[in-house]
């Protein structure tokens, strides 16, 4: 096996998460993948997969190894195709990662309109409220609306999106509206782990508010359904509750002391050729997801917000 075919098998072991997966792949028997795999390491001098009984994980090495062959096999993949005529035309299979509910909301509608404009490309979708490591999951691009740490991946920023409180106009009848970050506490709230993991609240200015939330729950469109009946105060981010807002279902409160916005990024791994199915996503899908995020916080703009 030259070592083209030992990256296709590592890369495979990596992205599949077993040998046996790699192996139905690339239709090669599991021994010749376990072979491929383990007469890599040994000429590399390094250990490139952890094993045990039950699982299988990428070490540090296996990390930076990966990004590496997925460039170099990118780059091969590119030269056949420019040397048999089918120049770079994007194609091949392209895999997401968002939030549950920024992916059932923008992204799966731009998503759709681009499958739409590049027919020689599939997609899969993942949707998970939790920080995906793209390189170990072979992950091609995620969206992250959060701070974004020191990292090895390539950021294209999307905008910002507003932290906000909502509640019901009939839970505000029957409590009232806080009208200081401190009232929080005796209030009912809704804690969306998402927003309030250490159960505390961060006003733009003054120390965090210690929360002691009714319930914590780890969905979103749970806790914003909890305050459209009137269970308590939630908070979301502001693309999340634009309907609930414009129908009167929910009412946003301390809206002008809020947090700092929290940045949107299209995230990808590092390197240094970017394949064409990748480039086209990004230039297409940015500008509409810029679009969809100035559109979906609009509604929530202090001077158009509904008061109690």
């Amino acid at each position: 096996m030259d070592r083209f075919q030992e990256m296709q098998v590592f890369q495979a072991v990596a992205q599949t998460g077993g040998f046996a997966k790699a192996a139905r792949r690339l239709h090669l028997s599991p021994p010749a993948v376990t072979r491929a795999v383990s007469g890599l390491e040994e000429r590399l001098g390094v250990r490139l997969l952890q094993r045990t009984t039950r699982s299988l994980a990428l070490t540090e090495a296996g990390q930076r190894f990966l990004a590496d062959t997925q460039i170099v096999l990118a780059a091969l993949e590119n030269a056949e195709r420019q040397a048999s005529g089918a120049g770079v035309e994007p194609r091949g299979h392209l895999t997401i990662t968002a939030s549950l509910t920024f992916g059932r909301g923008p992204l799966a509608l731009v998503l759709s309109q681009f499958l739409t404009a590049y027919p020689t490309i599939t997609a899969s979708l993942v949707l998970i409220d939790r920080i995906v490591n793209l390189v170990e999951e072979g992950i091609d691009i995620g969206v992250r609306i959060a701070e974004l740490p020191d990292s090895t991946l390539i950021a294209r920023r999307l905008g910002a999106v507003r932290r906000v409180l909502l509640a019901s106009p009939d839970y505000l009848a029957r409590h009232g509206a806080p009208e200081t970050p401190g009232e929080l506490a005796s209030h009912r709230v809704i804690a969306f782990t998402g927003m309030m993991a250490h159960r505390e609240w961060r006003p733009a200015s003054g120390p965090p508010i210690a929360i002691t939330p009714v319930i914590e729950v780890n969905d979103a469109l749970a806790a914003i359904s909890m305050a459209e009946r009137g269970e308590g105060i939630c908070g979301a981010l502001c693309y999340m509750v634009g309907d609930a807002v414009r129908a009167g279902r929910l009412v946003p409160v301390l809206d002008d002391v809020g947090p700092p916005a929290v940045p949107v990024h299209l995230v990808h791994p590092q390197g240094r050729l970017l394949e064409p199915k990748l480039r086209a996503f990004l230039d297409f899908a940015a500008p509409r997801l810029e679009q969809a995020l100035k559109e979906l916080s609009r509604p929530l703009m202090r001077e158009a917000l509904p008061r109690p």
